[in-house]
């Protein structure tokens, strides 16, 4: 579209141009100007079009609501005003200026004058030509009489009559001497046939004509006749350039006068033919100027609607649309700023990105560290709502993820009750003003159990002064207590063994001895005292003797020798010796279920110990009923026991592996505590609590294959 409009107003340019030579050329006016009045109008037609369909355009991107294209309309509203105001009125008054001026053109009697001064010149060269021809015959009398003609001769001659270019000339034209007052070229401008012809008939030849590429010249050739019989005649040809001045006067005198004639003749229709051209002028000029209209308000309104668009694109996140700068004037400045600052966006956001990258990693990487961490982790703001929880400490805590959301700390005893001694622990410490970290250890109560749980705590403050929230970091100390409990009791345990059971066997043998020796020597009723006290003694140290195997049980480290056993047939075959205690025993054995890898005279004893504590639980109670079941569990074989008798009381359940925790009337409290020391050493896992509405319930899972 630029280009077209552009090559129609060259192309009217052109056709105003040529209209205006056209006029003022009465042999191209008659020539070619039906033809540019053709080619003007249709070029007026082509730009009205070209106009039309430009408003279609603008009217449709009005219509369309595009950016910039309001702009576009009062550009070319002031650009067309601003041509059709002055032109307008200037062709009012130039076609009134041609109607009224034209014939006063005519009134003055121009052509007696221009006549005048083409006579004047032209008697100014004759006058110069006759004296030209009175040199050339002076010099023609000195060369005839001269006894040889040289060059240095006709130099001389030329000079002394002070002519500019002399030549000397056979009859037949050939140059026999040539001097001149310039350089001229090898060959000097000699005349023709015809005129060598006519002076050799004593005609002499003056002229006044232009020479190619030296201008107008005044030529006369004359003869040279000489003296004596025996040489022949010669030619002398001099030339005179006119003065520029005065050739240039005759030209311009002599083209004004036939302008002049030529105006004459088409003086009738001359105002016709200047106020067409003016009006198909005016016409080219007007809509030249609306259709450059258009592009000067589209090129102007074409950085703004660039720099609109690069705003939408920055505003959808897109930092790499830059415009190209164009031009050095205001809209050049506005766009290389706008780059400028649409690069300094670019890069801020880059390098936000960046730390904001940098920031999700880094929260990424505390995340995963707080999330593999094994001891529970619990930030809290200013006023007390949890900020991070990792998932030790909902494990710890036995709460489901989220739990604490949008509560503040007061709040979680109501919300979440299982946590209410946690929470009363922590809001204890962070309501009291003593700086530092904090330190306590608390008994918390979970659905499978008493734990014991280390708690530590401080205030995380800004540099600047002010509270900027608290952390809270606690483990589940529960296995190191028990582990330390343990090895206790592995100490005690051996003590006993080393400081009971030697002094055993000395009782027991004396006892007997003094059974055997004084029995036959006291009265009847003493010696039945005897053997009552003997037998007293007996059978305590017997007891003792297993209590004290127990304890070392206990205390030493199991030689285990492991195997493949299927627990199924050890399940079985513990049982059988249990079918005739009175007491309904079910059994739920799973199938297919993988062999572990265990010591089975360690299995037996565990079994021995857990119906055993089974059918102590049971005494006393209607329909007592003892459940065992295997099947696959979690990380290996599942093992369980159940019974239906009182259960365990939750003052002990805390502590139910240790030694000498019981809720038995007898017992030494170590059976569970053995159970445990077994299943530990076979890297399984133990788990007992109580079932509703009355018993307990005793699991063990066993790995398939050694740890």
């Amino acid at each position: 579209m630029k280009a077209l409009i552009f090559l129609c107003v060259v192309t009217g340019a052109a056709l105003v141009y040529l209209l205006s030579e056209a006029s003022s050329n009465t042999a191209l006016f008659a020539q070619n100007y039906p033809v540019l009045l053709g080619l003007g109008g249709g070029l007026s037609l082509g730009l009205m079009g070209l106009i039309g369909y430009q408003l279609y355009v603008l009217r449709k991107k009005l219509k369309e609501r595009v950016f910039g294209s309001k702009l576009t309309l009062r550009l070319m509203v002031v650009f067309a005003l601003m041509a059709l105001i002055p032109g307008g009125l200037v062709y009012a008054i130039s076609f009134q200026f041609l109607q009224r001026s034209i014939e006063s053109w005519f009134d003055v009697r121009v052509d007696e004058s221009l006549a005048g001064g083409l006579n004047l010149a032209r008697s100014a060269l004759e006058n110069s030509l006759k004296e030209l021809a009175q040199k050339a015959d002076a010099m023609s009398l000195a060369l005839a009489s001269a006894q040889a003609v040289e060059a240095a001769t006709l130099n001389r001659l030329r000079e002394q009559h002070s002519i500019e270019e002399a030549t000397l000339l056979t009859p037949r034209g050939r140059v026999i001497a040539q001097s001149g007052s310039e350089p001229v070229a090898l060959l000097p401008d000699l005349p023709g046939a015809n005129l060598l012809r006519q002076v050799r008939a004593q005609q002499p030849v003056r002229s006044i004509e232009s020479i190619p590429e030296r201008g107008l010249y005044l030529r006369v050739i004359v003869p040279v006749n000489v003296l004596t019989i025996a040489d022949d005649m010669r030619i002398l040809q001099v030339l005179q350039r006119v003065p520029t001045a005065i050739a240039r006067d005759a030209k311009v005198v002599e083209k004004g006068y036939s302008d002049y004639q030529e105006l004459l003749l088409a003086r009738k229709g001359l105002k016709q033919i200047f106020g067409l051209t003016l009006t198909l002028a005016m016409l080219l000029t007007l809509f030249s100027a609306l259709a450059l209209a258009f592009l000067l308000s589209e090129r102007l309104s074409a950085p703004l609607s660039a720099l609109a668009e690069a705003t939408r694109a920055i505003a959808k996140g897109d930092y790499s649309k830059l415009n190209p700068v164009k031009s050095r004037d205001e809209f050049g400045v506005l766009t290389q700023s706008f780059n400028t600052m649409t690069r300094q966006i670019a890069d801020a956001t880059e390098a936000m990105e960046r730390n904001q990258q940098q920031l999700e990693n880094a929260k990424t990487y505390l995340e995963s560290i707080l999330s593999n961490l094994t001891s529970g982790v619990l930030t809290l703001d200013e006023r007390q709502y949890v900020k991070t929880v990792n998932a030790a400490a909902n494990d710890i805590l036995a709460i489901t993820p989220g739990a604490f959301h949008g509560l503040r700390l007061p709040e979680w005893a109501r919300h979440v009750p299982t946590v209410a001694p946690f929470a009363e622990v922590v809001l204890r410490h962070f309501a009291s003003s003593a700086p530092g970290q904090w330190e306590e250890q608390m008994e918390f109560r979970r659905a499978d159990g008493q734990r014991t749980l280390l708690l530590r705590g401080t205030r995380l403050g800004m540099s600047g002064g002010g509270d900027n929230g608290y952390v809270v970091v606690f483990d589940d100390i529960t296995h190191l207590i028990q582990a330390q409990r343990d090895a206790a009791w592995g100490e005690v345990a051996r003590r006993l063994a080393h400081e009971i059971k030697n002094p055993l066997t000395p009782i027991q043998l004396a006892a007997e001895r003094m059974q055997q020796k004084l029995v036959a020597k006291l009265p009847e009723q003493e010696a039945d005292m005897l053997r009552r006290s003997t037998s007293t003694i007996v059978s305590h140290v017997a007891a003792l003797k297993g209590m004290v195997d127990d304890f070392t049980q206990y205390a030493h480290a199991s030689r285990m020798n492991a195997r493949a056993v299927v627990l199924n047939d050890l399940v079985r075959e513990v049982l059988f010796l249990y079918e005739s205690m009175g007491v309904s025993i079910e059994a739920r054995l799973g199938d297919n279920l993988p062999a572990v890898f265990a010591d089975p005279a360690m299995l037996r004893q565990v079994l021995h110990n857990l119906f055993q504590n089974a059918l102590d639980a049971l005494t006393g109670m209607d329909q007592p009923r003892i459940l065992v079941s295997t099947s696959l569990g979690t990380g290996g074989v599942l093992l369980t026991v159940r019974d239906n008798g009182t259960g365990i009381a939750d003052t002990v359940m805390g502590r139910i592996f240790e030694p000498y925790v019981t809720t038995k009337p007898k017992g030494t409290g170590l059976g569970l505590a053995i159970v445990k020391k077994i299943v530990d050493e076979h890297h399984g896992r133990i788990l007992v609590e109580n079932v509703k509405p009355h018993g307990a319930n005793v699991s063990i899972v066993l790995p398939p294959k050694a740890a």
